[in-house]
């Protein structure tokens, strides 16, 4: 379970150009919730998942995960039970490594460096497991520098890599973002299963709000750095796009003014 409670962060607090990015947000993930959240730009949507993941600390509240108060760790000290794929392709995978070492990085995070050649056999034939599963024949590539990829070849490796251990909690910004729309929706698909099959616990941050309509058990809409909606599975279901914006109208009084969301 994740416990975001009275959260605040303030960027260039005390100048001209003070941002309060998060007021005082307060959310509970249960355990296997696959969470969709969207919302205008400057909503604090990636500022959300930077403060949980520890990119960036928080300037008030508390954060924990599973009972544990993470709320000043470290971002590497977290990285061993939070698994995040971001919207750049670039990130998340090292270029002028191998598929096959980039896998090995990723299954060895927390973990001591030494192994025994038996042991990089049996995860060989996991690596080709799992990116066979993917369907774009990275599984025959094992050798080869992941800067040759695609974008979305290796943003599906990111995925991979971001749930090879099962994290506690997966981060998800906007990761189809950068792709082309065919690209786009199978590494949407991939992901949906991942989650579905390991029942990840998992924030997906989304601009697109038919993709945030579509997957998931739980919608959050932010607006001005709050939590303005917070939708169950059963009322999503039953949701258009259309429903979703006359929503977010009545409560915060005004029209979404986002042409990356309407857009999408």
């Amino acid at each position: 379970m994740l416990e975001v409670v009275n959260v605040k962060k303030v960027f260039n607090p005390k100048t001209p150009n003070e941002k309060i990015a998060l007021q005082r947000v307060n959310v509970t993930i249960n355990d296997g919730d696959f969470v969709t959240v969207i919302g205008g730009n400057g909503a604090g949507k990636s500022t959300l998942l930077n403060v949980v993941s520890g990119s960036a600390m928080p300037d008030g509240g508390r954060i924990t995960l599973s009972t544990v108060d993470i709320t000043r760790k470290a971002q590497y000290k977290r990285a061993s039970y939070i698994g995040r794929v971001y919207q750049d392709p670039m990130m998340g995978t090292a270029s002028e490594m191998t598929i096959e070492e980039n896998m090995a990085m990723a299954l060895r995070r927390g973990e001591k460096r030494t192994l025994r050649k038996g042991r990089r056999n049996e995860e060989r034939v996991l690596y080709r497991e799992m990116l066979a599963r993917l369907d774009l024949g990275l599984e025959t590539r094992l050798k080869e520098k992941v800067g040759l990829l695609s974008g979305g070849q290796r943003q599906a490796l990111a995925l991979l890599m971001a749930t090879i251990k099962k994290p506690d909690l997966l981060l998800l910004d906007e990761h189809t973002a950068a792709l082309d729309p065919k690209t786009a929706l199978t590494v949407m698909r991939i992901t949906d299963e991942i989650i579905r099959e390991n029942a990840l616990t998992t924030l997906m941050v989304t601009h697109n709000m038919k993709d945030a309509l579509t997957y998931g058990n739980r919608l959050i809409m932010m607006h001005e750095g709050s939590v303005l909606l917070d939708i169950g599975e059963q009322e999503k279901r039953k949701m258009g796009i259309k429903d979703l914006l006359a929503l977010f109208e009545q409560k915060s009084g005004e029209a979404l003014n986002s042409d990356k969301m309407l857009l999408a």
